[in-house]
């Protein structure tokens, strides 16, 4: 048995404090309840009331997917939600979610719906969680839709692992070309250099560039970093500004060497599975395809959504603005035409998902296999072209001797 300390406030609003022995959080609530009290704060009594979170751990789509599992599970074997978060609370072992989890716990304590606790928490809870379970409050069958969900979001994260794993490789390649070129530049090209005063005479302009890139990076190397970091966070600001995002998602759909062809089925397949997890949610149309847009991770697709919102207010169809705009292959328009018509929508947008998820794969293995032989020649130009740089006068000095 363990000492819990607790924050409460009686009827009449007046606070409490306390403490009390029992086996679990559950006890505690159930013992301040059964007295009339509205719970604010539970928390044993060693540890600090302030919960110490890890300022580098991160709340993935795995995490949050286990967290929708789990109460689907709890909820469908009929216990309450209130006491499925005490138990998500107690077992969750990242910590940034254990926060928010006592933050939902209050408000449904509180008296708040699920679906609006989460919606206090925009950053962890994105509005496709939101909806799906408010549909799911709605219609009485939230744990279908908390399922619904969990797929979801294993769904994204399996996509982004297929991404991630691709450019482990080249990022790999890349980072040990840029090491071997400083190490030859800081340490070789200086050894060089000194025997290269000792013959005396022009240089060739080769040679020139790689001297000077040598005292660059050997005496300026704090303005290289300065410069690189300044790169970088100019970089994201404008990658997240209002007007640089649809630019950069616009460049990504057209950069080549299959690179666009990726973002784009990406971008269709997650927009598919998104809008077929919503509709078969419950979730209405209109409001499904306003989150598939904002949800949809590509300006491109977010104002595509603005027309077929228009079209549908209007009595159309889905299908008919979608056919107009590029992102969208025109399998997709017939395929989401024929949903539309047969009453099926959602699990034809499923179909569609699948295919694409399927192609992302396919299409991820063959950029990998164009990138090898690319990055090798990169490799070897770059130390082909300081070797020779070296070397060149060097011959030359040979021949006047000769």
């Amino acid at each position: 048995m363990s000492t819990y300390v607790f924050k409460a406030m009686d009827l009449a609003g007046a606070p409490m404090r306390g403490q009390v022995d029992a086996e679990s959080k559950q006890a505690v609530s159930d013992q301040l309840r059964a007295r009339g009290l509205v719970i604010l704060e539970i928390a044993e009594k060693h540890r600090s009331r302030e919960l110490n979170v890890d300022l580098f751990e991160r709340i993935t789509l795995s995490d949050l997917a286990i967290f929708s599992r789990q109460l689907a599970t709890m909820v469908s074997s009929g216990m309450t939600i209130l006491r499925a978060l005490f138990v998500l609370e107690e077992q969750t072992e990242v910590e940034k979610l254990k926060v928010i989890i006592v933050a939902v716990r209050k408000d449904v304590e509180a008296g708040l719906p699920l679906s609006d606790a989460m919606e206090r928490h925009p950053k962890v809870f994105n509005p496709l969680f939101v909806a799906m379970t408010r549909a799911g409050e709605t219609g009485g069958m939230l744990e279908d839709a908390l399922l619904r969900v969990a797929d979801q979001l294993e769904k994204d994260a399996s996509l982004k692992r297929q991404i991630r794993s691709a450019m482990i490789y080249p990022t790999l390649v890349l980072v040990f070309a840029v090491g071997v070129m400083l190490a030859l530049v800081a340490f070789l090209v200086p050894v060089f250099e000194n025997v290269f005063k000792e013959f005396g005479g022009e240089l060739p302009a080769i040679t020139k560039f790689s001297v000077l890139l040598s005292e660059i990076v050997t005496k300026y190397f704090w303005a290289m970093a300065l410069v690189f970091g300044a790169v970088v966070v100019a970089f994201l600001k404008w990658k997240s500004s209002t007007w640089g995002r649809p630019q950069w998602d616009r460049f990504r759909l057209r950069v080549p060497m299959k690179i666009g062809t990726i973002v784009q089925e990406v971008a269709v397949a997650r927009w598919s599975r998104t809008l077929a997890s919503l509709t078969s949610a419950g979730v209405p149309l209109l409001q499904a395809l306003e989150i598939t847009g904002k949800t949809g991770g590509n300006i491109v697709v977010e104002e595509a959504m603005e027309e077929v919102i228009s079209s549908v207010k209007r009595g159309g169809t889905i299908a008919a603005p979608l056919a107009k705009i590029p992102v969208f292959p025109m399998m997709v328009t017939h395929m989401v035409g024929v949903g539309e018509e047969t009453g099926a929508l959602d699990g034809m947008l499923d179909k569609i998902a699948d295919f694409y998820e399927d192609r992302v794969d396919a299409s991820v293995k063959a950029l990998t296999s164009i990138i090898e032989p690319i990055m090798i020649i990169v490799i070897g130009g770059i130390v082909g072209f300081i070797v020779i740089s070296m070397y060149l006068p060097l011959f030359e000095v040979y021949n006047h001797i000769e």
